[in-house]
């Protein structure tokens, strides 16, 4: 999905809403009914709190909410369904869209009326249940619209007694009311099954069983019960050489630890720690490929050092009495870094099983690098392969393309800028909190000739070291390029053990080894990885030359509806070159990582 916010304020010409109301109707009467009517809804609405559109702050009712907003923010809701003349159901979506995606007062203030997204069932969802601010202005904004457009029941006539005129106009108010309501619950409910959509109005549901509860791990363990993603893995030479290098030529680090390995799969991390002297080693896995882990580690005769545990480590409990261990090793990463979300089990093992202050984190740290990508190659395999199939126009197929994140691999002439940090994770005290995050970006194009940018790009690089501690941002990552020597350096050939470090005989030299960093990254300039890249296309692309900037906002979640994929949101303008003040539109993309 695309969301477009010009890149100045739009003026529509037309009268305002209000005024028409007001034109419509001279008797005081009327005015002082109207008014009336206001008083009466406001009182309903009177003990509901409220949240602002635009920041977290709570008050007393939405008439006291929209007040604020007007005060604090320059905009009033009223005033805005006027300009773009919205419609009930459209100005129910412009609340929701305000919700999800906190927009500021001066992007609303952009807005056109064309927007997609006031067309989209999605933002008919209710996102705060029982939201005050949305049931108020359902009723409220009646007020504003002439109700003979809708209602075709007569006016009362001025020589009716005043209380009379006023229970008739209350009563085609209340009925005008049932009938958008009822379309409403109507248009909500062909978007959920009745126990959900009873669950958002706030109703009894009228099924006798509860929801089943949401199984996000099955599928997830099941996927890890076979050989063939423990093969690609392992075969990924950037990624277990890497392991294998800090594991095995640490033996100072290794020696006589105890050492947990979260998600251990095969159990190849945990046979790299006891070959490098581990006093013994805990491996944990939730999915079957424990019972062959066990079997791996018997064959090669450690089952005295290394102990499989079946089970998730939220869950499980160390044997022997062991309370903490000195070091915790764990692969991961997803897709993106965060995909799967295993990275929540690794850091809940941390808070229970790590030493204090001492402990190490292996990896220690990663950090998510995002960047343009010329993505030409990308677009034709996805979106221009559909136009021409046997002579067939299949274009039809592409149209969902932009909408999930795409994995795959682009080379290094691809990147059309210098890499970008969106975020920095250092794995001893980051919490699962702050997964879900945002990050501002700015990113400087170095193509030599104007190009089509028609993607963004997300990698990651990972980092070890023997305390833990950050890396300085000065450090470079390791990139291994096609044909480098890795495995040969720590694997041990023929049988011999791997070469082992002289101990310390002095703090310089101890120090020395302490400070070490092994690293790799799974970016374009890097020999592909299992990981690849992270690839969102864009349904226009950015037209750059040496010097545009692109700059935006990079929103990372979970997912709603299944914890273990991503909801990922770019929001972005474009400036041509550092001299120019001129930023163009702001668009927002909408995707998946699944």
């Amino acid at each position: 999905m695309t969301i477009r916010f010009a890149a100045a304020t739009i003026h529509t010409t037309g009268e305002d809403v209000d005024d028409q109301s007001v034109s419509s109707q001279t008797d005081s009467d009327y005015a002082e009914e109207d008014n009336n009517f206001e008083d009466w809804v406001s009182d309903q609405a009177q003990n509901q709190s409220c949240r602002s559109l635009f920041e977290d702050k709570t008050f007393p009712s939405a008439a006291a909410t929209r007040a604020h907003d007007k005060d604090v923010h320059n905009f009033d809701l009223r005033t805005i369904s006027a300009k773009l003349e919205l419609d009930l159901h459209q100005r129910i979506r412009l609340i929701n869209f305000i919700r999800k995606h906190a927009p500021t007062s001066e992007d609303i203030g952009n807005l056109t009326g064309a927007e997609t997204f006031f067309s989209s069932d999605e933002y008919l969802i209710p996102q705060i249940e029982d939201d005050p601010l949305l049931q108020l202005e359902m009723d409220d904004w009646s007020d504003d619209e002439d109700l003979s457009s809708t209602d075709q029941r007569p006016t009362p006539p001025t020589d009716l007694p005043s209380a009379l005129r006023q229970m008739q106009l209350l009563e085609r108010k209340l009925a005008q009311a049932h009938r958008d309501m009822a379309e409403y619950r109507s248009l909500v409910g062909q978007q959920f099954d009745a126990g959900r959509f009873a669950e958002i109005i706030n109703e009894p549901s009228t099924s006798s069983a509860g929801p089943s509860p949401r199984d996000d791990d099955t599928h997830y363990f099941s996927s890890y019960c076979e050989n063939d993603i423990h093969a690609v893995m392992i075969q990924d030479k950037v990624r277990t050489s890497t392991y294998a290098s800090f594991i095995l030529t640490n033996p100072i680090l290794f020696r006589d630890a105890v050492v947990l390995d979260v998600g251990c799969g095969t159990g190849i991390l945990s046979l790299f720690a006891a070959k490098s002297g581990a006093k013994h080693v805990y491996a944990v896995d939730a999915s079957d490929i424990a019972e062959k882990a066990e079997q791996i580690v018997k064959e090669n005769g450690l089952e005295n050092v290394i102990t499989v545990i079946r089970g998730k480590v939220e869950e499980i409990s160390l044997p022997d009495d062991v309370e903490h261990v000195d070091i915790i090793i764990s692969e991961w990463m997803g897709y993106a870094l965060l995909y799967e979300s295993m990275l929540d089990s690794v850091l809940q093992a941390r808070d229970r099983f790590l030493k204090p202050e001492r402990g190490v984190m292996a990896p220690s740290q990663c950090r998510i690098m995002f960047g343009l990508c010329e993505g030409s190659e990308i677009l034709k395999e996805r979106v221009g392969f559909w136009s021409d199939v046997y002579g067939f126009d299949l274009s039809i197929m592409a149209n969902n393309v932009y909408e999930d994140a795409i994995v795959d691999v682009v080379g290094p002439e691809s990147m059309a800028s210098e890499p970008y940090l969106l975020k920095d994770l250092h794995l001893k005290d980051v919490t699962t909190r702050q997964l879900d995050f945002t990050s501002q970006f700015t990113l400087v194009s170095t193509t030599p000739k104007r190009t089509k940018i028609h993607a963004f790009v997300l990698y990651f690089d990972t980092f070890f070291t023997t305390t833990g501690e950050p890396v300085p941002p000065e450090v470079p990552v390791k990139v291994t390029k096609e044909g480098d020597v890795t495995l040969a350096e720590v694997w041990p050939v023929g049988g011999k053990a791997p070469p082992q470090r002289r101990a310390s005989t002095g703090p310089g030299l101890k120090q020395k080894e302490d400070k070490r960093v092994t690293s790799f990254s799974t970016g374009p300039c890097s020999q592909p990885t299992h990981w690849k890249q992270t690839i969102f296309l864009l349904r226009d692309p950015i037209h750059a030359e040496d010097g545009t900037i692109v700059t935006g906002s990079f929103y990372c979640k979970k997912s709603a509806t299944n914890s273990r994929e991503l909801d990922v949101e770019i929001h972005y303008s474009v400036r041509q070159n550092a001299e120019t003040t001129a930023v163009g539109e702001t668009v927002v993309q909408i995707y998946k990582v699944r």
